[in-house]
């Protein structure tokens, strides 16, 4: 299989190139990387990408046989930025079992998801010098041409499924002129290649079988890569943790160095709790620019022709910016309500206190035209988990018998 290199973008289309004292954006991002494969985004090559002391072709000499058989797919595809920090853990006897159990998957001639090739594309898309942000995910998606290894993320034609579709709602509500893909598409790689890490916490599932490759291996896995970024970006980067789940691979990191952003799952399921109106894409920009200046923004633009980063936005993220590498923030590590409670239609709940919600039409539209229960190609393990919590916390509030989602019914049992 021939080596796959992609490069990442960090510039932010449309924000005004200003930099803070003692921040040069160029020590925080890591020297970008050339660009080598197809869809990277625009590259200073002039720029060498940072040193490292890792010598690939010497430690891939020093694997078994067994051990490079099992591990050509990372040799090959998994970038070495990331490599360099992981090497170790692939020859855990954890992680072998894993590729073992893999390589029977696909002997016995079953479909999984993603591609192959795509498996470690967050890698490639985002390499580790270049990581601003990170948005954890749980299951790829389990039907064709969805999954392409960026949690979230379809490749056209697919339509947004319906999480992404709420995800799409918060970040309009934060920035109005943000625009949805046409055709109502879904795909992230922009995202990924201005330095947002989008990672599964499992990298493989078996298609139209959601959670069929969890507890195998995947989670020790990417909470090591999880670990790193945390570790190796020393100067700090924002995590997004949306859900409990996503809430506990991030319960480790160090809230003083870096911005953590929790709340509830953008499941059609949980996303009328707080997600709509929890500010993450904005506190998120607010964070970075307070910490490393304006050149630090991400544009979650999706259209390569209009910036979200109007001049306006900048100037309010960075009214009152800190100096210094660890400067506070007021956005940054707040825990998402504990037990969130269904609300009526005008009510969003966001951190305990109740708002008027800015897109109850649009919210509307999306919760009745998306029933994540009616459409299983909609569906992936990551909602199913967004639906198990507020199920879950329905019947520890009520004592709940059942839960009404527009026409559906579903029993909830006590033991």
């Amino acid at each position: 299989m021939p080596s796959v290199k992609r490069g990442a973008n960090s510039d932010s289309p449309g924000a005004t190139k200003k930099q803070k004292a003692n921040g040069s954006i160029t020590s925080f991002f890591g020297a970008p990387r050339p660009k080598d494969g197809v869809g990277a985004g625009t590259q200073n090559s002039s720029i060498p990408p940072p040193t490292s002391r890792f010598n690939k072709e010497k430690w891939v000499a020093s694997l078994t046989a067994e051990q490079k058989e099992l591990l050509q797919l990372e040799i090959e595809t998994l970038d070495e930025s990331w490599l360099a920090h992981l090497k170790d853990e692939v020859v855990t006897p954890e992680f072998l079992n894993l590729k073992r159990f893999l390589k029977k998957e696909k002997d016995s001639k079953a479909t999984i998801f993603p591609p192959e090739k795509d498996i470690y594309s967050w890698s490639r898309h985002t390499p580790l010098h270049t990581v601003k942000a990170v948005i954890l995910g749980q299951d790829p998606y389990h039907n064709y041409n969805q999954a392409h290894g960026l949690c979230f993320s379809v490749r056209p034609p697919t339509k947004a499924p319906p999480s992404l579709k709420n995800i799409y709602i918060g970040l309009k509500n934060d920035y109005p002129s943000f625009e949805c893909p046409p055709s109502d598409g879904g795909l992230l790689t922009p995202w990924a290649e201005r330095g947002v890490l989008m990672i599964n916490t499992c990298l493989t599932v078996r298609a139209h079988n959601a959670n069929s490759h969890a507890n195998r291996g995947w989670e020790r896995f990417t909470q090591k890569a999880i670990d790193t970024v945390a570790r190796v970006r020393t100067r700090g980067v924002v995590f997004l943790a949306w859900g409990t789940p996503a809430g506990k691979r991030v319960a480790a990191v160090n809230k003083q160095r870096h911005c953590v952003l929790q709340s509830v799952h953008p499941s059609p399921l949980s996303a009328r709790n707080g997600f709509f109106t929890n500010g993450h894409f904005k506190k998120c920009n607010e964070w970075l620019a307070e910490r490393y200046g304006d050149d630090a923004m991400i544009d979650w633009s999706l259209n390569p022709n209009k910036s979200v980063l109007t001049q306006k936005a900048i100037s309010t993220a960075t009214e009152g910016k800190q100096e210094g590498p660890l400067a506070p923030s007021k956005h940054a590590n707040k825990a998402p309500p504990s037990s969130p409670t269904p609300l009526g239609d005008g009510d969003v709940e966001n951190g305990g206190a109740k708002a008027k919600s800015t897109s109850v039409a649009a919210i509307k539209t999306v919760t009745a035209d998306a029933d994540p229960l009616c459409d299983e190609d909609d569906l992936d393990a990551l909602e199913a988990l967004a639906a198990a919590e507020d199920l879950a916390n329905a019947a520890t509030v009520t004592g709940a018998e059942s839960i009404k989602k527009d026409e559906v019914t579903v029993e909830v049992k006590k033991d």
